[in-house]
């Protein structure tokens, strides 16, 4: 499915290499920022209690950004080096494919499965990290941000809305 043409101006490998991991990077950041929002911290520290739309701004601040930079860096210049050789034909590695066997199923049908689940729920998670960005910026609430009703116990005279 390519209605746009780019894979006529670009190899097929680097456009699923590119969506596979932009894929679980957003997977990754939107499990981070919706645990981030519910109060889940790395350290109990006063730099680390800041909103989700401010933690940018504060890590810039606090000067972790250099040395996130190097180590994703690092991580890029290896996956470089894997398309590198896989352009070259060195090596028989598929697009997104780090040899990360531990949980992935034996039989070929299993993996195509696990293959396809991945590239869907990474381009879910695409879609679902940017409308998760676009709420927060809009209503300047943590997530969920169109929760509607009290934050009070139910109690036994309490009726639900559909029973």
């Amino acid at each position: 499915f390519d209605p746009m043409g780019f894979s006529y101006a670009f190899d097929i490998r680097w456009l699923r290499e590119a969506e596979l991991k932009h894929g679980r990077v957003c997977m990754l950041a939107t499990v981070g920022w919706i645990s981030t929002d519910l109060g889940m911290r790395v350290s109990d520290n006063a730099a680390f209690q800041v909103s989700t739309i401010d933690a940018h701004l504060s890590m810039v601040k606090f000067g972790s950004m250099p040395q996130m930079l190097v180590w994703l860096g690092l991580a890029e210049l290896f996956g470089f080096m894997a398309m590198i050789r896989m352009y070259q034909g060195k090596t028989d590695r598929a697009p997104g494919d780090f040899g990360l066997r531990a949980l992935y199923p034996k039989d070929e049908a299993g993996q195509y499965q696990m293959q396809l689940k991945e590239l869907r729920n990474g381009r879910l998670a695409m879609l679902a990290y940017g409308g998760i960005v676009t709420a927060a910026v809009l209503t300047g609430k943590p997530w969920p941000f169109f929760a509607v009703g009290e934050s009070r116990p139910k109690t036994a005279g309490d009726r639900s809305t559909f029973c």
